[in-house]
């Protein structure tokens, strides 16, 4: 999972990546300080892989990673190269989802680029940025695609879906919220790759006094709640120099300190709940002496393309799955004692996994 992480200058943005990565982006108190992507993998927290690799007394415990990419921050023209423009409009179009963090506090020692703390018209700002970008990619492929569509069926097909979204793009609409008509459609829409199709996750940026709460109290995380309902988006309220002090603590330390501020999970956690279901995402398990691991894969996969995470040979060769719950497994103490009570299923191509599943694939090639 790759997510890019966007928005105006200096609303916490380079911060949060900080945070979140400890890759050390340069932080500072004017826009532009991020010039070229910075990208960092992060573990996702998953108790379920510590406890089996305990139980195994396993060589190496390797959870699911996210990588994510620290994109310049946007102004306005920037999809006319105003800023650093199209150079970091490029980056995010490599992501699976969009994390666009808004500024949600007062500071006047952080200058605002605009003057003033307005959200809705800070994520409009952005929006209209990613709609230009995603015409001119449309206006490059209707060049092409015209030259053929008088005299080609299928041609004439994509020309007619072309139109339609880049009227609905003019109207100031994401691309997201275009109504799509067969797997023709889909294809071809997929194909396009556009910025304004991809979901996007609101990061709202609050001072310490309002993460408690969870923003309940502060008016521009209720505008922004309001705003990203509409096209059905995620919200998650975070504190970015709060998440900057919690990345210097180890997990027992972090703990005692979340619960000092009243708050259950940090940032990082939050963003992940939020990528996992905006992306229709969880995790299977494999267990051994040799590696405990998480494997990320789309909710509805069956065994078989489940296997072929972890190697194609796996798919190609499919049998069976071999399925235990993990709760069940740490409780039976071993697969055997599972297996025994009858509480490990073979299942077959057409079983679909379920998150917490734990898998043995049997496989010829």
């Amino acid at each position: 999972m790759k997510l890019g992480i966007v928005g105006l200058p200096n609303v916490g943005k380079s911060t949060l990546f900080n945070s979140l990565t400890k890759a050390g982006a340069e932080a500072a108190n004017y826009p532009f300080c991020t010039i070229d992507p910075n990208v960092g993998i992060v573990a996702v927290p998953d108790d379920r892989i510590k406890r089996l690799g305990e139980l195994y007394h396993t060589k190496k415990v390797t959870p699911a990673v996210i990588e994510f990419v620290d994109i310049a921050g946007l102004v306005k023209g920037a999809s006319k190269g105003e800023g650093l423009g199209n150079q970091f409009l490029a980056n995010i179009r490599e992501v699976d989802a969009i994390v666009h963090v808004v500024r949600c506090f007062e500071d006047e020692n952080v200058v605002h680029v605009d003057g003033s703390v307005d959200p809705v018209r800070d994520i409009e700002t952005i929006n209209l940025e990613l709609i230009f970008a995603d015409l001119e990619v449309l206006e490059r492929r209707i060049s092409k695609v015209a030259r053929t569509a008088k005299m080609d069926k299928e041609a004439g097909r994509e020309m007619a879906l072309l139109k339609r979204v880049k009227d609905h793009l003019e109207e100031g609409k994401p691309a997201s919220s275009l109504e799509l008509q067969g797997e023709e459609e889909e294809k071809w829409f997929a194909g396009y790759n556009l910025l304004t199709a991809k979901p996007v996750i609101y990061a709202a940026n609050v001072s310490e006094d309002d993460l408690a709460d969870d923003g309940a109290s502060n008016k521009y995380v209720a505008a922004v709640r309001e705003y990203a309902a509409q096209t059905g988006s995620e919200v998650f309220v975070i504190c970015a120099k709060i998440e900057s002090e919690i990345s210097e603590l180890d997990d027992e330390e972090k703990a005692m300190f979340l619960e000092d501020l009243g708050i259950s999970e940090s940032g990082l956690d939050k963003l992940i709940s939020a990528s996992y279901r905006t992306l229709g995402l969880m995790s299977f398990l494999t267990a051994g002496e040799d590696e405990c691991r998480a494997w990320t894969i789309r909710i509805g996969t069956k065994a078989p393309q489940a296997a072929g995470k972890i190697h194609s040979d796996f798919e190609r060769g499919f049998i069976k799955a071999e399925v235990v719950n993990y709760e069940v497994l740490l409780r039976e103490g071993s697969l055997a004692a599972a297996r025994e009570k009858g509480l490990v299923g073979m299942e077959g191509k057409e079983y679909v996994v379920k998150d917490g599943d734990v898998i043995l694939f049997r496989f010829n090639v």
